[in-house]
């Protein structure tokens, strides 16, 4: 029985110091998975910094641009399209009908006041200048008979009638002459330097104002005549936006109150206007009122015509705004990323298996640019704007990615996975 004993005691010690042993290797595992889960944590923590080249950056397209003060709360979105003044459009007319004979300007053209736009020909062209030179040498014949009939009247051997009408004959063609003088001067011809050898049977048609042809009426070989206008030209400079406010939104609406509007053709582009008219009648049946706003700032592809979409200001609470594409969304969190002075944590030679030379590294700094992920809270969004709370201090005026986000933060993802 003793012997009995004593091995079953050994047996039990044995198992004794297998299950301590497992259990020391079990405790080993969850320290070892705690301690690279803390090192995961730290890597990840120091992953915020994503430094890329100027052609990586030409490359992909990413367009820097700031954080921007918008009225995005306390506004009421409107319809509506951009008009341009009827005092700042024009139709380029000819004085005489005509074929065309040249166009000298195309759709979109900028032109200036004064420019010439087309040619017309018309055989008339030629025959009041011939009767301008003919003119002259009747008018000198008139005076010769009329002074002959006054000599004769006073010598009593003329008829009083003979002289009244050589008097009215002289008159009549002085008031020709003078006729003709200015219908050749309207034409663009001077009338003093028409010969036999050089008349002219093309007239020219000039803008009479500054602006962009915006339609064409004509072309080569076409008659027109005096109603019939050859292109309109748009002075686009004084563009402004016609709103159609709803009845319920009018008393909202003030004069002076700031306007954000982008073209509904192309959203990308913000673009701002002031209100300066309230209309004071219903458009047609619409139920609506039309409101005038002068466009402020950019006006670069602004067309009389186009639809907008626009979002009045009827507040004076601005907030802190960014263009959509410059929010990076990932594990349900939202980020910028913004031009920073901080450098990414460089990585060891034993880590990377690399080892460059410190003058490669100071040539790839000189031509590169570093980005901070910065977390932001997202609020309304409006005409292709967000507007955001960083969740630290952003100084103002930093430059922050707002385009090719998603580029700079796949850069970011994979640099932090290398790290690992």
């Amino acid at each position: 029985m003793k012997v009995k004993t004593k091995i079953l005691i050994a047996v039990v010690a044995v198992f004794s110091l297998i299950s301590c042993g497992q259990k020391n290797k079990e405790n080993e595992g969850v320290v070892e998975t705690e301690q690279a889960d803390a090192t995961k944590e730290e890597h990840e923590d120091e992953a915020t910094i994503a430094t890329l080249t100027q052609d990586q950056m030409k490359s992909v397209g990413i367009t820097l641009g700031t954080i921007e003060n918008k009225n995005l709360t306390a506004s009421i979105k409107a319809n509506g399209a951009l008009r341009v003044p009827n005092n700042n459009k024009a139709n380029a007319t000819s004085l005489y009908g005509g074929v065309i004979k040249s166009l000298k300007v195309q759709l979109g053209d900028h032109v200036q006041k004064g420019q010439v736009i087309a040619t017309i020909e018309n055989p008339q062209f030629v025959q009041l200048q011939e009767e301008y030179l003919t003119i002259g040498s009747k008018i000198i014949l008139a005076d010769q008979e009329l002074n002959r009939q006054r000599e004769l009247q006073e010598g009593n051997a003329g008829a009083l009638k003979n002289l009244q009408s050589a008097t009215a004959e002289v008159n009549s063609l002085r008031a020709r002459k003078a006729s003709l003088q200015k219908q050749i001067q309207m034409m663009g011809i001077n009338p003093a330097g028409i010969k036999t050898s050089s008349l002219k049977s093309a007239l020219t048609v000039t803008s009479p104002v500054s602006g962009t042809v915006s339609s064409e009426f004509a072309k080569i070989g076409s008659y027109v005549d005096v109603s019939s206008p050859v292109v309109e030209i748009v002075d686009n400079s004084l563009i402004h936006l016609d709103l159609q406010i709803f009845e319920k939104d009018l008393p909202m609406v003030k004069i002076g109150q700031l306007v954000n509007f982008t073209l509904t053709n192309n959203p990308t582009t913000s673009y701002t206007a002031k209100v300066f008219n309230i209309g004071s009648s219903f458009e047609n049946e619409s139920k609506t009122v039309a409101v005038h706003c002068t466009v402020t700032g950019n006006k670069t592809g602004l067309i009389d015509g186009m639809n907008i979409t626009a979002m009045i200001a009827i507040g004076n609470a601005l907030t802190a705004a960014v263009p959509n594409d410059a929010i990076a969304e990932a594990e349900g969190k939202y980020y910028i990323f913004a031009q920073t002075d901080k450098k990414a944590e460089e990585k060891h030679e034993h880590e990377t298996g690399e080892n460059h030379s410190e003058t490669e590294g100071k040539k790839v700094a000189a031509s590169s640019m570093n980005f901070e992920k910065i977390e932001v809270s997202k609020g309304v969004s409006e005409l292709g704007y967000t507007a955001i709370t960083p969740v630290k201090e952003i100084p103002q005026g930093t430059k922050i990615v707002i385009k090719g986000t998603f580029f700079v933060n796949a850069k970011l993802s994979n640099s932090g996975e290398h790290e690992h």
